[in-house]
């Protein structure tokens, strides 16, 4: 679903008009028609504004639902790590946070040459 119409969805869920809306989050209520038709896209700002009134975070407003879930085998894993003592899995959080901190250092200093 779409930025735009995941808006209109959550503002009629509230019962709020465009012109409600607008007032809530202080912007004109021409913005608010931009966004919902897609014409415009929300300020950051104005993405935090919006998730905060309709009690949503920014992710869900932002991206597709599938956008932020790992791939199958990943899930899996996540799962089995997720039914681990928390001293297991502090050591895999850390050894993760290791590797993803490796592959960035790696891909920033190719970029550089």
């Amino acid at each position: 679903m779409s930025l735009a119409d995941k808006l209109v969805a959550l503002r009629r869920q509230k019962g709020l008009s465009q012109q409600a809306l607008a007032n809530v989050i202080g912007i004109h209520v021409t913005q608010i028609k931009r966004y919902e038709g897609g014409a415009a896209l929300p300020s950051l700002e104005a993405i935090k504004k919006l998730a905060q009134t309709f009690k949503v975070t920014t992710d869900s407003l932002i991206f597709e639902e599938k956008e932020l879930l790992p791939n199958t085998d990943l899930a899996l894993q996540f799962q089995a790590i997720n039914h681990m003592l928390p001293e297991q899995q502090q050591v895999i959080k850390q050894l993760l946070e290791g590797m993803i901190i490796k592959y960035e250092a790696e891909r920033w200093s190719s970029r550089k040459k």
